[in-house]
């Protein structure tokens, strides 16, 4: 009878469980982020409590709403988590109560008090969170809290939802990816320049020597490598480029099809394999243009005791590749049709590899931490070996920020505009919109009998934006007239996609993986299309 395996902790078993899909997106790495992240929202709206609704069921670890509006009948009829018997209550405490209920592994709090009223009275309130979201906020109101944000390193995303449309803009100074996730990524196999222990176990297996059933169980890698060296005896010693050349290695694979009494036979699954990597494995060894520019990055080169432990990373990555070549081996095998021992064989060879080249990079990074004044602590082995696996993946993003933007005089947006039917003009619309708000202390189109009125202050105002930024385009009337129909209500369909989106975002910032919008995001629930801009 055999033995039943020691099962896990209740609690690690029911939390693997439960956030078993999302795992599988991030890791434990990107989850045990998630659950240490404080994220704030500025205004619980109908976006702001979809955001943070699709914040709370993955399970971060907290939040805290900002929100000083009480629950209005307006706030009814847009928000899903507010009903008739909230009206007059403080609008953060209701929200804040009803996300609660969605996980109880989140903890949530709630100031009802104006964000203006936070930012004059409680210095450094802001600087304790993750990630800042802020929806449905005055100009006058954004503006200093985008320069606050951005001179404390913090993430701002600005969100908006009116009528058919939604926009998110995010303000980052830095942001660092290890995981970018790429849509495809050929095997890191190295058989034009393999390793001594490597190569030695290639060279051993004759593959022409085999018999009928070894040859339908050696590795398609063994496979490749042996008739990539019959290529280069062929060639003096050249290997094969061009697509006629790899078309010439294949011939070689298909010509060596098994023989019997009853005639040639297909070509096994593996030297099918085989065949299939000849396209994405032979290509000489480079460093990918994003990590190049990163290792040549002033961040790289000049480190201090302020730099963070992705750049002591970088640095001691800068000298393994000057003194290799070549990035770390990621150390992973692609599934493939072999015998159990040969292909358990491969993997320990390619992994040992892989653990040798990581632990050479995390001392040499421990030992930069040690020459900074750092403690070694600040960079754990467990992340330098993640951080090299995934080496060809790095990023850096640097953006703007939305202050500088708002007070730019000119705004490059011609190309953009030259299509009549880019969201871009959703873009000039909503700047609009936004002065129209600090002019009048009110959304254009509000009262019924106002609408008329108001399209022609807010297409004044855009005239007046447009002038500005030196752009001769016009925005339609039906465009400008379409926004002041809205009157600034929210529909909850479009904040639902739109607090989707924005969710994802924050995701991204907080796992490190995945690269985030870069960034300015429109969606138009009319068409159902959407657009990605960077200003």
């Amino acid at each position: 009878m055999m033995s039943s395996p020691i099962p896990k902790s209740p609690e690690q078993s029911d939390k693997s469980k439960k956030y078993d899909r999302q795992i599988r997106l991030w890791g434990d790495h990107g989850q045990k982020l998630l659950e240490n992240s404080k994220v704030c929202l500025i205004n619980a709206t109908a976006l702001g409590t979809e955001i943070l609704k699709s914040l709370v069921l993955p399970g971060i670890g907290s939040f805290t709403i900002v929100d000083g509006e009480k629950v209005t009948e307006e706030d009814i009829g847009s928000n899903f988590f507010l009903d008739s018997d909230s009206i007059g209550m403080s609008r953060a405490q209701v929200a804040t109560q009803c996300l609660l209920e969605l996980n109880p592994d989140v903890r949530g709090d709630y100031i009802d008090e104006s964000p203006e009223h936070i930012m004059s009275h409680t210095q450094d309130f802001f600087n304790k969170f993750t990630v800042v979201v802020a929806t449905a906020l005055p100009e006058k109101t954004l503006l200093p809290l985008s320069r606050y944000l951005w001179d404390s390193k913090v993430p701002l995303i600005v969100c908006r939802s009116i009528g058919f449309l939604g926009y998110i803009r995010l303000q980052v100074k830095e942001h660092t990816v290890i995981k970018s996730h790429p849509d495809s990524e050929n095997p890191d196999l190295r058989l034009l320049s393999p390793w001594p222990a490597l190569k030695e176990y290639l060279d051993s297996i004759n593959v022409e020597a085999l018999d009928k059933k070894s040859r339908a169980h050696v590795p398609s890698i063994v496979i490749l490598y042996y008739y990539l060296n019959k290529y280069k005896e062929l060639h003096g010693g050249n290997i094969p480029s061009s697509r006629a050349e790899k078309e010439e290695l294949r011939k070689l694979i298909r010509d060596s099809r098994f023989h019997d009494e009853h005639g040639p036979k297909l070509l096994e699954e593996n030297f099918e394999e085989a065949l299939h990597y000849v396209n994405n494995c032979l290509n000489p060894i480079s460093i990918p243009q994003n990590v190049q520019k990163i290792l040549d990055d002033d961040c790289c080169t000049n480190l201090t005791q302020s730099s963070s432990p992705f750049w002591t990373m970088c640095a001691a990555l800068r000298e393994f590749v000057q003194l290799e070549g070549a990035l770390p081996l990621r150390g992973a095998l692609p599934d493939m049709a072999a015998d159990t021992d040969s292909y358990v064989t491969l993997q320990r060879l390619y992994h040992s590899r892989a653990q040798a080249q990581s632990e050479a990079v995390y001392r040499r990074a421990a030992q930069i931490a040690r020459n900074l004044g750092v403690a070694q602590e600040t960079v754990t082995e467990s992340e330098v070996k993640s951080f090299c696996k995934h080496a060809s993946e790095l990023h850096v993003i640097r953006g703007s920020c939305i202050a500088d933007e708002y007070q730019r005089t000119s705004l490059d947006l011609s190309s953009y505009l030259e299509d009549p039917d880019s969201l871009m003009f959703y873009y000039v619309i909503l700047r609009g919109l936004e002065r129209f708000i600090s002019e009048f202390n009110t959304y254009p189109g509000q009262f019924d009998d106002q609408v008329e009125p108001d399209v022609l202050k807010l297409k004044s105002i855009i005239g007046k934006l447009l002038a500005e930024w030196g752009c001769c385009h016009v925005v339609s009337d039906e465009r400008v007239h379409e926004v002041c129909r809205y009157g600034g209500a929210e529909l909850h369909s479009v904040s639902a996609i739109l607090g989707g989106c924005a969710a994802h975002e924050v995701i991204k910032l907080v796992t490190q993986q995945y690269k985030p919008l870069d960034n300015a995001f429109f969606f138009d629930a009319i068409t159902s299309t959407s657009a990605a801009f960077c200003l």
